[in-house]
């Protein structure tokens, strides 16, 4: 799981989280507040690159557009337009996106976005390769935006309990059912235990605990993107229908 999540789901209680230290920090910076802000920005690079992709960006243009849309997020001044009542760090984001974007469209530029600026880590270079791989469809660049928040944040947290599973010796119980945990696989528990040398009862148990354990890992993941625990689980249902209705 990524570093510093604070939230601890088997107890049900929320510490600080990732967005809600940077909103406390608001206009006065600290290292923990700034970490934090580019940590959250290192983690959700893609679907803001591919939301200007949409807007019909070169490869190049929406690369250095992306770089220096999240220079600018980390130099704090978009921080102001932050609502701490309505502190969705995916709502905030996509906000700041459309007003950069509007202002760069209006603005001259006669250097390479970025310069004099230190370069962020954010894997740019891969943002392409990534993006032609996405379904020629025709949703807006706000609905790809929102699924691919949330295909990546599902993404990591299967990550997260993978790797649980392997230090736990789990990995070809974990390599089998997480189809089921995906909604990929309709194979009978019968099937799946023979090929594991379990009975259904017990894939049954597996499927189960696996599940409960997503929906914590989850959980822990979606509230470093919101300020307020009660968010929590309105969040995560609107990521999910964000999913199924495309």
């Amino acid at each position: 799981m990524a570093s510093g999540i604070e939230y601890v789901p088997q107890r049900g209680r929320f510490l600080t989280t990732h967005w809600s230290l940077v909103l406390a920090a608001g206009s006065t910076e600290t290292s923990q507040s700034r970490e934090a802000l580019a940590r959250l920005c290192q983690l959700y690079w893609y679907p803001v690159y591919v939301f200007i992709r949409r807007q019909e960006h070169s490869a190049d243009d929406a690369g250095d557009l992306t770089q220096e849309f999240f220079l600018r997020v980390l130099d704090k001044s978009y921080l102001k337009q932050a609502d701490p009542q309505r502190g969705r760090f995916r709502s905030f984001l996509i906000a700041c996106l459309r007003h950069f974007l509007s202002n760069e469209a209006d603005r001259a530029r006669a250097q390479k976005r970025g310069g004099g600026h230190a370069i962020l880590p954010l894997e740019i270079e891969t943002g392409e390769q990534r993006y032609q791989l996405e379904p020629r469809d025709e949703l807006t660049p706000d609905k790809v935006f929102d699924r691919q928040w949330t295909l990546m944040l599902l993404e990591r947290v299967l990550g997260q309990l993978r790797t649980e599973q392997i230090d736990r010796g789990k990995e070809k119980v974990f390599e089998e059912l997480k189809g089921v945990l995906a909604g990929e696989s309709d194979l009978p528990y019968s099937v799946v235990g023979r090929t594991l040398g379990m009975s259904e009862d017990a894939v049954k148990v597996a499927v189960h605990r696996l599940r409960k354990r997503f929906r914590e890992l989850l959980t822990a993941e979606v509230a470093q993107t919101v300020s307020d625990p009660n968010d929590v689980r309105d969040e995560i249902r609107y990521l999910i229908e964000s999913v199924r209705g495309t």
